[in-house]
């Protein structure tokens, strides 16, 4: 890189947009890539993770970034869409090393990572050069002084030991991804190492770990539930969907699954249990028994407010079953559905016993996924009633779940790779 400033810090450039030469724009900034040199060196950068359309992130080599400034980031050259995988002694500095710990050499104890500057030497390769660091004490590095401790900014040699290890080294990047949908935070925690991944899902609390868990491959999902206290595992659970949750349970040893039910909640469990007695790939493995049922008294009124539930997937929003009580699945007779649009050209008042759709059948519980794709396709549907042999409502499927087990299981991996015009981590 030969574009001024020759000192950077990662933190002001995430989120920046990265352009090729023609000026069109490749994707933003998400990560920086350093290198662990051993003690007393420091890491040298290597290239910048850069999250491009489609949520993927790729590696960048540093030595094809001709400008990086406050604005944006200017690239040369075709760039190899393979989706990135850290290597070897590569770190990611938002990841892992942004919150963690060094104790400083001038035995003054220890500071927070709070930003991380890279320079580039002489011979044009770039290495971190300082640390925006927080610690408690006084320094004569003062910058400013917070409720929290002092900000400071200490050169590479005034750095004595580097802990990436502590506890403490996943909050800043929870904190910093608090806004990604669960999907987008999940790609994150997959292309983590296992032990930072263990790290940084430790630090989520139980409903976004739940929600996260539920976007993850299954090794990656036995992985992070097997590391938490059996407490905690239980309890996010609990917070899952229970077709996620029946799923995660049946990937673990037959014990562990029983112990994980013994102490989950009675009835969060008894639906969990529920669905893991049905046979892989049938409706009643795929449904939620949690859909939106009412009673055919209920008015439209009451149904949008069912609907506008937080919780509620667009998928599950989509369509009210109607039923006799008990309401509870397995319900009473399942007498038909009203759908969301229908529910927007009637009147509040209007029952919904008075405008089902008795035209949709619904799918029995031994129904194969073939089947429901069918339906699903055929009818352009969001999700479909599933029913038991005594015409009581059971549950029901949805489009995603469909996908989901349709999809290959390596499908977040398997997208088009693009131009290879590098190998490896070389420079140039």
């Amino acid at each position: 890189m030969s574009t001024n400033p020759t000192r950077v810090f990662i933190a002001r450039l995430l989120g920046l947009d990265v352009f090729d030469p023609l000026g069109d724009r490749l994707g933003r900034l998400r990560d920086a890539v350093v290198l662990d040199r051993g003690a007393g060196r420091p890491p040298q950068a290597v290239g910048i993770v850069v999250e491009v359309p489609g949520k993927k992130r790729v590696f960048v080599p540093i030595t094809r970034i001709t400008s990086m400034d406050a604005g944006q980031i200017i690239c040369t050259g075709l760039v190899n869409l393979r989706r990135f995988q850290q290597r070897g002694a590569e770190m990611l500095v938002v990841a892992e090393l942004f919150d963690s710990r060094v104790v400083l050499a001038d035995g003054s104890g220890e500071a927070t990572v709070e930003d991380i500057a890279i320079e580039q030497n002489r011979a044009g390769d770039w290495h971190v050069s300082s640390l925006f660091v927080r610690r408690g004490g006084g320094g004569s590095r003062l910058r400013s002084l917070r409720r929290k401790g002092e900000l400071l900014i200490i050169e590479w040699p005034e750095v004595g030991h580097w802990d990436i290890t502590g506890p403490q080294a996943a909050t800043q990047f929870v904190a910093q991804h608090d806004d990604l949908k669960p999907a987008d935070f999940a790609e994150a925690l997959h292309e983590m190492s296992g032990k930072r991944r263990i790290e940084v899902a430790s630090e989520l609390q139980d409903e976004r770990l739940a929600d996260v868990l539920q976007e993850l491959p299954d090794d990656d999902q036995v992985q992070i539930l097997q590391s938490l206290d059996v407490e905690r595992a239980a309890d996010v659970l609990e917070e899952m969907d229970p077709d996620d949750a029946a799923d995660l349970l049946n990937e673990l040893p037959e014990e562990q699954k029983e112990e994980l039910l013994q102490l989950m909640e009675p009835e969060d469990a008894r639906d969990v249990r529920r669905l893991m007695q049905y046979e892989e790939d049938t409706a009643g493995s795929l449904m939620t028994p949690v859909p939106v049922i009412l009673p055919p008294e209920a008015t439209v009124a009451e149904a949008l407010a069912h609907v506008r539930r937080e919780e509620l997937t667009p998928a599950l929003a989509s369509s009210i079953y109607v039923c006799r009580p008990p309401l509870e699945t397995p319900t009473g007779r399942y007498l038909g559905v009203v759908h969301i649009q229908q529910l927007l050209r009637t009147a509040p008042p209007e029952a919904l016993g008075n405008i089902l759709d008795t035209d949709l059948e619904p799918v029995r519980d031994y129904a194969n996924i073939a089947e429901i794709s069918r339906m699903l396709a055929t009818y352009n549907l969001n999700s479909l009633p599933v029913v038991n042999d005594s015409g009581r409502l059971v549950g029901a499927v949805t489009v995603d779940d469909v996908l989901d087990h349709l999809l290959p299981d390596d499908w977040r991996a398997s997208e088009d790779t693009g131009p290879i015009t590098w190998q490896g981590r070389k420079n140039g």
